[in-house]
């Protein structure tokens, strides 16, 4: 088999060409080469290579690969593109610039409508992961008249006042020129086909709305607002078009006692003034369940200690965060008479003279 030619010498650009001038060259040699206008015996084939090469070259991921290994890189990903054009109405793309082919026919495949669904866990399920169970609406193809809308055994027909293409034209003379406008077609509402017959399980829509359920997993340490992508499940498309996706938005509802800050977690725990002043060790909660904290003596309220690898757990698998505890000494609202004499017989080794509503030293110390 003869070799192929380099893609850029086919375009006539350089290895660096932006993809605005890969797409100029393009069009200007497709324009010259079209089997449609140009008659000579090798016309076909040459638009066949320019139309491969532009297949390859205005796709970012392929020209890569192209750059990279060549003709070679490409066998992996399918080979070069297949020429996109195939008949007369493609001479409007290449003089005109349009691609978009349901601008002139009304039966063009469209792929359905993505979907959003959204979904709440708490933030133990978030932490561990858990298959939830969904329910969603979505159109599908009706399996009468497989999406047709016509009555089986019927047809749908071409519109006969767009001829098919979903679109009538309108002409207006003006002192500056001739001008036309192009607007959807009222008789078949830009389908470009009428239905004479409906189905009557659809009426001639051609896709049903039906409710349907299904269990997805949610992975562990994802967060409020992440999306998790169910293909397929979206609205059916059109003419036989692809199916949409459905894309289910997570919710991860506050929690009581902790804070999530990325992939740590934030809480605070109170503590006894005897625990704050002498030391000590108290039992914290985690996520995970619970742990011990030692409490160096002397500790004022508001301090920030650290559990390291108790937060939550990386949505990439990158290990977990942290766990920050606040402690807060506890002020007790109600003292026994021994207390209280024992507080302030405390009060006043440290210098303390209390009056009537004062509180002194621990004032300084409660405050956090």
């Amino acid at each position: 088999m003869p070799s192929r030619r380099d893609y850029y010498e086919v375009l006539g650009v350089s290895r660096d060409a932006t993809p605005e001038e890969i797409k100029r060259a393009y069009r200007t040699l497709a324009r010259r080469y079209h089997p449609d206008v140009n008659k000579e015996p090798d016309a076909e084939a040459k638009f066949k290579e320019i139309n491969e090469a532009y297949g390859v070259l205005s796709d970012e991921e392929r020209r890569e690969l192209y750059d990279r290994y060549g003709h070679d890189g490409l066998s992996a990903g399918g080979g070069p593109a297949e020429s996109p054009f195939t008949g007369f109405d493609d001479i409007f793309d290449i003089f005109f610039g349009t691609r978009d082919r349901s601008f002139r026919t009304g039966t063009t495949a469209v792929r359905g409508d993505d979907l959003l669904q959204e979904i709440q866990i708490t933030l133990e399920e978030a932490a561990t992961g858990v298959n939830k169970r969904i329910r969603y609406s979505h159109l599908e193809t009706c399996d009468v008249c497989d999406g047709s809308g016509a009555e089986p055994g019927t047809r749908p027909q071409v519109c006969p006042t767009c001829r098919g293409t979903g679109f009538v034209r309108h002409t207006q003379n003006t002192l500056l020129g001739t001008f036309q406008t192009r607007a959807t077609c009222g008789r078949c509402n830009g389908q470009g086909r009428i239905v004479s017959s409906a189905c009557p399980q659809c009426a001639g829509a051609g896709r049903l709305r039906k409710t349907r359920e299904r269990t997805i997993r949610i992975p562990a340490g994802v967060d409020t607002g992440a999306r998790i992508r169910v293909s397929g499940e979206g609205d059916a498309g059109l003419h036989q078009g692809p199916p949409g996706d459905l894309y289910v938005v997570v919710r991860v509802e506050p929690h009581d006692t902790f804070e999530r800050r990325g992939n740590d977690l934030v809480c605070e725990v109170p503590i006894s003034f005897a625990t704050a002043a002498l030391g000590g060790e108290v039992e914290v909660p985690t996520i995970q369940g619970t742990d011990k904290l030692r409490i160096p003596e002397g500790t004022q309220s508001g301090t920030s200690f650290v559990l390291r690898g108790k937060g939550m757990p990386d949505l990439n698998g990158y290990g977990r965060g942290d766990q920050y505890v606040i402690v807060r000494v506890d002020v007790p609202k109600k003292l026994t008479s021994e207390q209280r004499q024992a507080l302030k017989a405390f009060a006043e080794s440290m210098g303390e003279t209390l009056v009537e509503g004062d509180r002194g030293i621990f004032t300084r110390l409660f405050r956090g």
